[in-house]
């Protein structure tokens, strides 16, 4: 029976030995809570690293461990030190996560970093490949594991695969100085689906996509060989409910029974009933603004002095990857902050900061919520952040007022909050200063629209959600009509050709028989190509045609010596066993004079654009623009031809980043149906890979066999991956 394998860098169990006995406790973060809808029964399986290295795990322990762990559904990653070291402390915490969270001075680009988080990558690869059959679902969690969905894809290609990133996912601009780009975004195509947190994320990756690798990219979809890959965004949310119980289990609890934390905050209250109570809670990072925060709290007390002794500010830094230099400097800062702050502002009765640096158990963190008046979180930068969510949750009467950075994830949900800048301390005092003073009418009006949402897209909706999506993008493929032509099929189409008498091929050039280049003229001919030609050509009984925009000048250059049948220019010109080019057609070129000015202006406006002039059409190419901004282009230059040309006997034809403007009576199909005509053959093969090539594929007869070359919307009936593809079914026919 199919399962669904979970992946992440930590397993949802912590792992205690005890005088040689091994206890697996579930752990109570966010992933962990929001799978278990997902990761339940037999149906199931979670693969991860155990949190014990090699050397801190008793060889004579290592069966209990893995019996401990599939009790509890899970298998291990083995990792040592080093790995660990290179791996999670390296170049997840000092080069991605820095890089990621726009920190790139803190980024560190090392080589033995980035050979051990590939080669990590490939054990927990190994790890799921080993343990899962082709008809599982594999979810891949986490900036730790971006290589993983492509190693998993080379030995499962037919596996649903998905991957969501926790963290953001930064613009192009930063995203760009990583030296190991290319291979990162090349991993996580790995995936079937891949899933962010916001809007922007997915829209950061999608631009980055197109720029670093010249994918096809439209709307949320990626074209890549025979497959299309999904980016959505899924919003992570909470717990809802366990939170909501537990702070009204808080709220009900007998003085006597509650937590020292508890007796603490009210005895506070109660001894100063006006004062506000300001809470703080963030893992001690750099991505968290604490010490922003904290010199915006000056700032307030500074700007509202009747404030001092009627607020105080908790601030509670849970300890985070303390062996990395840049936190241990970070807690030194905070520290000192905390420490000249209260030296200078505090007085016999008041302490303007209390400060905690620990981590506290679920109870006192309900403790905090509950109690706090306000929830201050003001990150520079955070994939989510669900302490604003979970402070939201905890406040059973609707009271309490959340301040949140606008860079936080969780932003885009929570517009009734109070958002702010977390650069702008003038915005933050005067936001601190609405919250104290926000009538509490407003606090209910604004917390019941949150809670509401909250409640509704809970993490169990957010995980149901995510695979929801994975299992359509599974059953449902793609939306093209076109079959794809897999061996099986290659076999049939083979024997059909060598049984033919008469054979006519039809065969596109730039995208079909050669990939693309930068400058069209250096896309050149190579030997492997001039030999498959050459045996095509000379085959008894068959007929094959280049058919090409290309200019006659360029085609002649190439292959006139080879007495190769040609039509170029889309129609306008033929060649037939090497003679000279004549017209096909009859065609104009006066209105080149009229056009050319236009052309000639958005390559002014268009860095990276050129003019290709042929003898009876003009191209404009637009393949080394920045891509967003080509396209952009793009539609601006077909909204200003459509109306310039108007009635005229001229059409636009919008190929693979090129538009060139020819006479309407000319293409590729008109010309292809001619040669047609011209004998009686028994096999028809037309091949191509742009807009350009539909004209054939339309006007070809039924029995034809025509192919697109990558997966687009096509009138061909067959479509195959790539140019290298091409090349191999060419080889087929090319047999004797």
């Amino acid at each position: 029976m199919a399962k669904t394998i979970i992946i992440s860098n930590r397993l949802p169990v912590q792992l205690q030995i005890n005088n040689g006995s091994i206890n697996a406790i579930p752990s109570v973060g966010g992933l962990a809570t929001g799978m278990k809808s997902v990761h339940s029964g037999s149906e199931s399986l979670w693969i991860g690293w155990s949190g014990l290295t090699d050397e801190d795990t008793p060889p004579e322990l290592e069966d209990a461990i893995d019996k401990a762990l599939k009790e509890n559904g899970c298998a291990k990653v083995k990792l040592n030190a080093q790995e660990v070291d290179g791996f999670y402390f390296g170049f997840s915490n000092r080069t991605v996560w820095p890089l990621f969270h726009y920190f790139l001075k803190y980024s560190e680009f090392e080589l033995d970093f980035w050979n051990t988080y590939k080669a990590v990558n490939q054990k927990f690869a190994d790890a799921i490949i080993e343990k899962s059959d082709e008809d599982d679902t594999i979810w891949v969690h986490d900036y730790q594991l971006m290589l993983v969905p492509q190693m998993v894809r080379e030995k499962r290609p037919n596996t649903s695969i998905g991957f969501f990133l926790h963290i953001p996912f930064p613009s192009y601009e930063i995203f760009r100085t990583l030296p190991w780009r290319e291979e990162i975004l090349e991993g996580l195509l790995g995936s079937d689906l891949i899933g962010f947190h916001t809007y922007d994320y997915e829209r950061h990756f999608l631009s980055s996509v197109r720029r670093l690798l010249g994918l096809e990219v439209s709307f949320n979809e990626i074209y890549l060989d025979n497959r299309v890959i999904k980016v959505d965004s899924f919003p992570m949310g909470i717990d809802y409910k366990k939170f909501r119980d537990a702070a009204l289990v808080q709220v009900e609890r007998k003085q006597d029974n509650r937590s020292d934390l508890q007796q603490r905050l009210d005895d506070h209250k109660a001894s100063a009933p006006d004062t506000k109570l300001i809470l703080s809670i963030d893992r001690l990072d750099y991505s968290k603004g604490i010490a922003k925060r904290i010199n915006a709290f000056e700032y307030f007390l500074n700007k509202y002095p009747e404030y001092k002794e009627k607020v105080r500010l908790i601030i509670l830094a849970v300890p985070s990857r303390s062996n990395v230099p840049q936190y241990q400097l970070l807690k030194k800062e905070i520290d000192e902050l905390v420490g000249r702050i209260n030296g200078e502002l505090s007085t016999v009765n008041w302490t303007p900061i209390w400060y905690f640096y620990r981590s506290l158990p679920f109870e006192n963190l309900i403790d905090l919520y509950t109690s706090s008046d306000i929830a201050w979180l003001t990150p520079l930068r955070d994939g989510m952040n669900l302490v604003a969510k979970e402070y939201i949750a905890t406040r059973t009467d609707k009271s309490g007022v959340l301040i949140l950075s606008e860079m936080a994830g969780s932003a885009y949900e929570m517009n009734e909050a109070l958002l702010i800048n977390p650069n702008n301390f003038e915005q933050q005092a005067d936001t601190l200063h609405q919250a104290i003073t926000m009538p509490l009418e407003e606090q209910q009006s604004r917390n019941t629209f949150l809670q509401k949402r909250l409640e509704r897209y809970n993490v169990e909706v957010w995980a149901n959600e995510f695979m929801s999506a994975l299992n359509q993008k599974k059953t449902a493929g793609h939306a093209y009509i076109s079959q794809k032509i897999t061996n099986e099929y290659l076999n049939t189409i083979s024997k059909e050709y060598s049984d033919s008498s008469k054979r006519l091929l039809f065969l596109d050039y730039d995208g079909t028989l050669a990939g693309f280049h930068k400058d069209p003229q250096k896309a050149l001919p190579d030997e492997e190509l001039y030999a498959l030609l050459d045996q095509l050509h000379n085959q008894k009984d068959t007929t094959l045609f280049l058919i090409s925009g290309r200019d006659k000048q360029t085609f002649g250059r190439w292959f006139l010596p080879k007495k190769y049948n040609m039509i170029v220019e889309h129609g306008v010109w033929i060649s037939k066993d090497g003679e000279d080019f004549k017209l096909l057609e009859n065609v104009k070129s006066d209105w080149m004079e009229k056009i050319k000015p236009v052309l000639e202006s958005f390559v002014d406006r268009t860095p990276g654009s050129f003019i290709e002039e042929k003898n009876y059409s003009m191209a404009w190419h637009y393949r080394n623009t920045d891509p967003d901004f080509g396209e952009k282009r793009a539609t601006e230059l077909n909204t200003v031809l459509t109306s310039l040309i108007g009635n005229d006997d001229i059409s636009v034809l919008n190929g693979n980043k090129v538009m060139e403007v020819k006479s309407s009576n000319v293409n590729k199909g008109r010309a292809a149906v001619r040669m047609l005509g011209e004998d009686d053959y028994d096999f028809v093969f037309a091949i191509g890979d742009d807009w350009t090539d539909e004209f054939m594929f339309q006007e070809l007869p039924n029995s034809a066999i025509t192919v697109k070359v990558g997966l687009k919307k096509t009138q061909a009936k067959y479509h195959v991956e790539n140019t290298k593809r091409v090349r191999e079914l060419l080889k087929r026919f090319a047999k004797p």
